[in-house]
């Protein structure tokens, strides 16, 4: 079993249509078209959505973002318009909410790894690959890859596991050129952010990305520039499309974030996310059996201010600014 363990109602806003409750971030439609993306303080783990909040954790998750897209922005352009809350919102939206431009999403995971761990190493294990890809010999839990590596992942439901795909498969579902144009992105932007993530003291060790297109006027792509800019094709009548990049980037919810100074191959790493979390309720104090039919249970208030301190900690480092709630 998996999913919400309380699936919240959605707040009521006048002029805003609610489309869609995420695992973390709910979605909305505003008169004007555009989408209202807010991010909640939810948290999730072995695909359950859990009972227990972090507070303030939407908001890192969208301060961060911001400052990823703008620092991204030479390499492809994000689907940002604007931060202001809608009128008639909660005040608690400000800081997590972010007004977007409606695209045709892409419907893959696109993820960049540079280490291997995870469902990554999992399948190493086994066939010496990742989504196809042949991989050197000799290589452990943490370890360096000879070069980044694009290994996408289909898109799953709340409460379903993406499942790593193969390259060839991405082109054959939405079509060779766009495959070709995900993966250059892709790898673009994580070569970018693991440069300066490193700079920093993190090592970014896998991150994953969601793209989709806009349509834009012939002329425009040139003017804005962009790793993604006017290759997703011409859709008539003088208009092109220009992949653009979605959702969030490069948080500790999308990314695994190792300290460098303790990376140490062999092992789990020390990471900036939420794995106090997966520690405690894989551990007999949480009494909970991820392979049962129970739902995960509430968490202990020390794990939950440990893991807002992390994330709190990957903004500051990453940004170089002080976080205040």
């Amino acid at each position: 079993m998996s999913g919400f363990v309380e699936k919240p109602e959605p707040v009521q806003v006048p002029g805003l249509v609610h489309l869609h409750t995420g695992k973390v971030r709910d979605l909305y439609r505003n008169e004007a078209g555009e989408l209202v993306m807010v991010a909640s303080d939810r948290t999730s783990a072995y695909d359950w959505v859990l009972p227990t909040e972090i507070p303030g954790k939407g908001r890192i998750l969208t301060q961060l973002s911001l400052w990823w897209f703008d620092v991204l922005a030479d390499l492809v352009p994000s689907h940002v318009l604007g931060t202001d809350v809608p009128e008639g919102a909660p005040a608690d939206w400000e800081g997590r909410t972010m007004i977007c431009k409606p695209l045709r999403m892409v419907p893959v995971e696109c993820v960049a790894r540079g280490y291997l761990t995870g469902s990554g190493l999992a399948e190493y294990e086994k066939t010496r690959t990742v989504c196809g890809l042949a991989l050197p010999e000799g290589l452990i839990d943490g370890s360096e890859l000879p070069a980044a590596i694009f290994t996408p992942a289909t898109k799953a439901a709340v409460g379903d596991h993406d499942e790593n795909v193969s390259y060839e498969e991405v082109a054959r579902q939405a079509g060779a050129e766009t495959a070709a144009e995900l993966r250059q992105t892709t790898l673009a932007v994580y070569s970018r952010a693991r440069d300066i993530a490193r700079e920093r003291g993190i090592i970014l060790a896998d991150t994953k990305f969601e793209f989709g297109y806009e349509t834009i006027q012939d002329g425009e792509a040139a003017a804005t520039g962009g790793a993604g800019a006017g290759a997703g094709g011409a859709t008539g009548g003088g208009r092109q499309e220009r992949l653009v990049l979605a959702d969030e980037v490069l948080t500790p919810d999308s990314s695994r974030f190792w300290p460098a100074d303790r990376w140490e191959p062999g092992r789990s790493q020390p990471s900036f996310d939420k794995q106090f979390i997966r520690d405690w309720l894989t551990s007999p104090a949480s009494g909970w059996d991820r392979n049962g039919e129970q739902p995960p249970p509430e968490l202990p208030a020390e794990i939950v201010e440990q893991t807002r301190a992390k994330y709190a900690e990957a903004y500051e480092r990453l940004t170089g600014t002080a976080w205040t709630d």
